[in-house]
């Protein structure tokens, strides 16, 4: 066991023990190692502007994706490369996209300017993984695409987004050029079989090689927060001063990694990101990667995981209604070995799980939609992309003729977990698909919820969501029933 972190920023190792192991990756890049070019402006992954790149190990070399440095804590990032803004310099010139930046005049007050150049990178390099949207010529949708999660206070998209489709692409030098990986390679091979224990100032981090030692450390440990991809737990350390006490990271356990459909089901290791969900679904279940396309930035989905989003236990989450309608099951893996529990069940109250203090999640099966059946998704937000959501829906109807066979119906945001709407459900089943009925189905719908009135909408306009999402899921079947009899 050894008592530090393993990383490497722009090329050279560093070596990180005690306290330091706690800090916010873009303090410890500002405030260490006075890489100021990483800007920080509202420390919940939110604006993109302290956007680094962070390569890990995949097969014999390093992989990079763009990442908030903002919510990405040291103690998550053993056994990886960071690459800053000032890293992607070449022979100590700007580099192709930063030149665009400048002929381009993309940068107004320069603020969000670093973050911008860092997520374009990934347009351009190959070093980079994740959608590829811009095949053959960037246009301006890939790169509004890439760069989702960056916003510019000074209102100045146009001429951003000109010079990231203006850049000499043939002029690009890639990450794996700039730098060689073999030596990383083989320090991360080596170092990622070794478990990390760290104990500072009254806290403890542990990082398992695997999941026996996970479980072992959670059950000793009560109360020990499980951090992934950290989007939403780093985000309360900064805003709410959260500091728990006993940390646990599965970086390093390659068992969690797993993404694979078996007799029609599909298996979500918990470590999978919802980057790489949403590329794997895209024809398997393609609603839920339209769904996915607008959950979040790239810096978050690469971060993020579905596992992650279904224990954080938020009503309003945007994958678990998908979850409830399909009869997924969670696994759950303690001191006992592994057990699954119907996510219908799972949520006991607001932020209340069914799971002993020793158990995790280790795997989520997720039944994928026969040809039958029609599976709709909906995110009612005040912006369409990298926002939370007011209101969230899921349905799943089989249909037989014109008539509804079976249907299944969760609503989020409107009460303190995530609901299942039987009595609509019942009144559904049987009748004709028609407008008439869903409108009256959502006169019953109405009756299962108890929203209530926050900044992000009032209770009224929730109720009047929970009748109109049955009004927009038949005149979306319809439509799409049309199209298809073209």
């Amino acid at each position: 066991m050894r008592d530090h972190l393993v990383f490497y920023i722009n090329g050279k190792e560093q070596r990180v023990s005690g306290s330091q192991a706690f800090m916010p990756l873009s303090s410890y890049l500002r405030y260490v190692k006075q890489a100021t070019g990483t800007k920080v402006v509202c420390e919940e992954g939110d604006c993109g502007a302290c956007t680094v790149l962070i390569g890990r190990l995949k097969g014999e070399e390093v992989s990079y994706k763009p990442l908030n440095s903002c919510i990405q804590f040291l103690y998550q990032l053993d056994c990886s490369h960071i690459v800053t803004v000032e890293g992607l310099k070449v022979d100590g010139q700007l580099n192709a996209i930063q030149e665009s930046m400048v002929d381009c005049h993309g940068a107004q007050c320069g603020y969000c300017t670093p973050g911008f150049i860092v997520a374009m990178q990934s347009i351009y390099d190959k070093s980079c993984e994740g959608p590829k949207t811009c095949e053959g010529k960037v246009t301006e949708q890939c790169v509004k695409d890439a760069l989702t999660g960056n916003l510019c206070r000074c209102t100045g998209y146009e001429s951003i987004i000109k010079a990231g489709m203006e850049v000499a692409a043939n002029e690009m030098v890639s990450l794996h050029k700039l730098y060689p990986s073999a030596h990383m390679v083989e320090t991360f091979k080596r170092q990622s079989k070794t478990p990390i224990y760290i104990e500072a100032e009254g806290r403890k981090f542990c990082n398992p090689i695997d999941v026996a030692s996970a479980v072992e450390f959670k059950s000793k440990n009560p109360g020990t927060v499980i951090v992934s991809g950290g989007t939403d737990v780093c985000v309360n350390c900064n805003k709410r001063a959260y500091a728990p006490q006993s940390i646990m990271s599965l970086s390093n356990v390659e068992k969690m990694q797993e993404l694979k459909v078996v007799d029609g089901v599909l298996h979500v290791c918990g470590k999978v990101t919802l980057t790489q969900l949403e590329e794997y679904v895209k024809d398997l279940i393609p609603e839920l990667h339209r769904m996915l396309w607008v959950f979040g930035s790239p810096q978050i989905k690469n971060a993020g995981t579905l596992a992650g989003n279904i224990a954080n236990a938020s009503p309003i989450a945007d994958t678990p209604p998908c979850l409830f309608v399909t009869n997924a099951e969670i696994g759950l893996t303690g001191t006992k070995g592994t057990r699954f529990v119907n996510m219908n069940n799972l949520y006991k109250g607001y932020k209340q799980l069914d799971m002993t203090a020793d158990e995790l999640i280790s795997e989520i099966r997720i039944p994928i939609p026969k040809q039958d059946e029609v599976l709709k998704l909906y995110k009612v937000s005040k912006r369409k992309n990298l926002d939370i959501s007011t209101f969230t829906a899921a349905m799943l109807m089989r249909k037989s003729g014109n008539k509804i066979e079976s249907i299944r119906i969760a609503y989020g945001g409107v009460a303190a977990v995530i609901l299942r709407l039987p009595k609509t459900e019942a009144f559904l089943t049987g009748k004709e698909i028609s407008e008439d009925t869903f409108r009256a189905a959502g006169e019953i719908a109405r009756g299962e919820i108890t929203p209530i009135s926050d900044v992000r909408g009032s209770s009224d306009f929730r109720y009047q969501l929970a009748e109109n999402i049955l009004l927009k899921f038949f005149h979306d079947f319809v439509s799409e029933k049309e199209l298809a009899c073209r």
